[in-house]
Formats: structure tokens, sequence, C-alpha cells
């Protein structure tokens, strides 16, 4: 791992109102190196269950292909090869080569320098991911960047950075899927457009099981924590800033703003596998306009699963479900799902694919990417993705201290954390 970079951006510049970017339009067979009507070439950045669920879903919405992986382990990346390979096959096309498949710690430096890829998937642990997003950016390459986009503020400040070289140069995308979810879009729309009137107060939760791994009893420490990052509070960023940040995204979204300060609790009371990640978080979170929304979230609950965020307003009330309704109740009701079979799904996903109201989260997300390359409409979603990681770093800081903690001091305070992991010692 390079050495955190230590110079800081200002409060008022870090995440502040800044004027939109021109944007430069390049011809398509620029932008992508090859004749206008080709693919787009994939590189894939950590071949895990969502780097995958990723480039599968990429290469059925887009015109694109995967001619490149990478990854720390030999093994995840034969495994994808043969399951894409698979897919090349049923479309008439080659497979991976053999050359582009890049292992070890050195890996996101040979797939980002890599001339034969022109968009890259970022899908490594997230505590690697500023430094990865930074190769890729440094290399010419669009990206889309899985969530969160960095686990301390220091990562947050580094992506701000690169997101900022990368405007008008390549698109970058960062895994919020469920704000191209129709059904939200459209919840979204009418309560920006006065559906529930003044805004009093919001609700937001996150209750799903333990994400199951492997147990790799018989590989080093240090190999097993990074395997199972899920479970590492490092390398993951803990429950609140890997997976319960899609809520917290979607509050920021709904009330056009971070929070300004939060209190909150948490703990590790039933879980007892191998990590150190907390099983529950409990966070009030203070918006503009003294709006307090009460989140939570688990990730050990038996027999149950959902997620739903609701607000509550002079005028009405929404609420928004992963496997459910997504619906506004009051004077303008409104409801995505008539019919409430529809709306149900198959459960919990680990790699975050759903059925229900996030059937076409994927499918408009991933279509929109390959559409911002080949089209003159480059994408530039690193701050608000460094937002929303703030957002939910703001309230893991909070349960963790047992105090107030306000949006400017977080900032302020250039937190960083240590993996203290040696990779070139796994390779």
């Amino acid at each position: 791992m390079s050495e955190h970079s230590t110079d800081k951006l200002g409060r008022r510049d870090f995440l502040g109102a800044a004027a939109t970017a021109g944007l430069l339009i390049l011809k398509p067979e620029l932008v992508r190196g090859t004749a206008a009507n080709s693919d787009v070439r994939l590189g894939l950045l950590g071949c895990g269950g969502r780097g995958m669920a990723d480039v599968t879903s990429l290469i059925s919405n887009g015109p694109a292909r995967v001619v490149a992986l990478a990854d720390m382990f030999d093994d995840q990346l034969q495994a994808a090869r043969k399951r894409l390979d698979k897919v090349a096959e049923s479309k008439g096309r080659a497979g991976i080569n053999a050359s582009l498949m890049f292992r070890g710690p050195k890996a996101f430096q040979q797939i980002a320098g890599c001339p034969e890829v022109d968009a890259i998937v970022v899908a490594t642990p997230p505590y690697y991911h500023p430094e990865h997003f930074e190769a890729a950016v440094a290399g010419g390459k669009h990206v889309y960047l899985e969530k969160p986009v960095a686990v301390d503020v220091r990562g947050c400040q580094r992506v701000v950075r690169a997101g900022k070289k990368a405007e008008g140069r390549v698109s970058v995308d960062v895994g919020f899927q469920i704000r191209n979810a129709p059904p939200f879009v459209e919840m979204v729309r009418r309560i920006h457009a006065g559906a529930l009137g003044q805004i009093g107060c919001g609700q937001a939760y996150y209750y799903a099981g333990l994400i199951q791994r492997p147990d790799w009893a018989n590989v080093s420490a240090a190999e097993r924590r990074l395997r199972n990052w899920a479970y590492d509070r490092v390398l993951s960023g803990d429950i609140l800033v890997e997976q319960g940040i899609h809520v917290v995204d979607i509050c920021n979204w709904v009330l056009k703003a971070h929070p300004l300060k939060a209190i909150g609790a948490g703990g590790r009371n039933i879980r007892s596998d191998h990590g150190d990640n907390w099983d529950h978080y409990n966070v009030t979170y203070f918006y503009p306009n003294n709006v307090h929304v009460s989140f939570t979230s688990t990730q050990f609950i038996k027999g149950w699963f959902d997620v739903c965020e609701r607000f509550f307003g002079s005028k009405g009330t929404s609420e928004s479900h992963y496997e459910g309704g997504v619906k506004i109740l009051g004077d303008e009701p409104w409801d995505a799902f008539p019919n409430p079979a529809a709306s149900q799904g198959a459960g919990f996903s680990a790699t975050g694919t759903f059925t229900g109201a996030l059937k076409d989260a994927d499918p408009e997300k991933h279509k929109a990417f390959i559409a911002s390359i080949t089209g003159d409409q480059l994408h530039s979603q690193a701050e608000q993705g460094a937002e929303s990681a703030l957002s939910a770093i703001l309230g893991r800081t909070a349960a963790e201290t047992g105090r107030e903690v306000s949006w400017d001091a977080l900032l302020g305070s250039d937190a960083a954390v240590d993996a203290k992991l040696d990779l070139n010692k796994l390779s």
C-alpha cells in the first residue's frame, strides 16, 4: 500500500457548491480506443460476488465485454474467467486472454495501465478503493467504483481529488444503484415536487442477517482477513459504512443534503464469526431544517430481512422498501405497486442483486454508465459518493465515541485507519 496523502481539503472546498465543470465531448472511437460501433472493453478489479454481479449486468445492459481481470488470489481469477468465458461463448465472442489476467498486490496497477481496457469496475475491499480509484483515473480509465468509496475521512478526500482530475476526461460512477431504481426515482421526484409538504422527521433501517462466508481456517490470519473482508471493521468500514450506507445515501438524496451531526450507539452482542464488525447500530442523524432521521441496522438476525426509509411530512408520508411497497400516503397518494404481489422478491442478496422494487436498479444503473461512455455525457459521481461515505462514517464515529459528532468536526479530523496488512507477503 502507498502512504495516505497528508494534504487536506478545506471544509468549504471539500463538498461545497462548486461550479459545474465543462465537459469535454469526445468521439466514441477516441473514448474507447476502438471503432465507434465496438464494445466498451471492461476490466474487473476484484473478482468477488459483487464485482461479478456488476460486470455480468454491464455486459447484459449495454455494448460491453470483459477483457481483463485482476485480483489478489488466483482461485478468484480462475473462477471469474470460467464464468465470463461461458457468457462470451454464448455471444460468439472470444474469452479472456491469459495475458490480461493480473494477480497479486500490483494487479491494480497492471490493469489500470492496460491499453486494452477502456473502463474498470473497482470491487475490491473498500479500504483499498481510494488507491485503486486513483490508479484507474491516472490510467485514463472510466471507472465504476463500488460503494463505499472509502472507509475513513482521508480516503474520502483522496477520492474527491481523483474525481476532480477525472472530470471532463473519463466517466465515474459510484455503485448506488437504488438511485436508478424506477420506483425510487419516481417517489423521490414526487417528494421533491412537494408531495410530502414540509418534512418533519424520518426513519431508516437495514435489517439483515450475517453475510455467510467460508471459514478459510487453513490460511494465514492475514489472508483470512482479506478473503473475508466483509467481517473486518477496517477493511469494510463496518456494517454501517459498507451496507447501511445505501439507506443513508437515500436519506441524503431525499433531503438533498448531508447530515450536520449525529449521535449513536452500537456494538457486537450476537455475532460470533472470526471478524470484528459490530452487529448493530442505532444512530440519530440531524439534517438541515431540524429534520431528525433515526437509523438502525443489524447484521445478525435470522428468518427475516427488511430495508426501508420513511419520511413524515405536513402533507403525507413516504415509505420505500427493497422487497415490498414504495408509496406515498396522504394528500397526494401514490403507489408504485398497486398489486402488492408485484413488489415481493426473493429476500436478501449478499451481492446486492434483488428483485421486487430493485428489480431494475442494477440494469438501469449499468445501462446509464455504459451510455455515458459511448455517448457524450460523462458522469462525475465521486463527490456525491464521498458525501454519502462521510455521512455513514459520521454515524459510525458517533456510535464508536459515544459522543455527538458534527460534520465539520469529522472533516477537520483528517481521520484515517490502517489495516496493517502487508499484501506482498500474501502474493
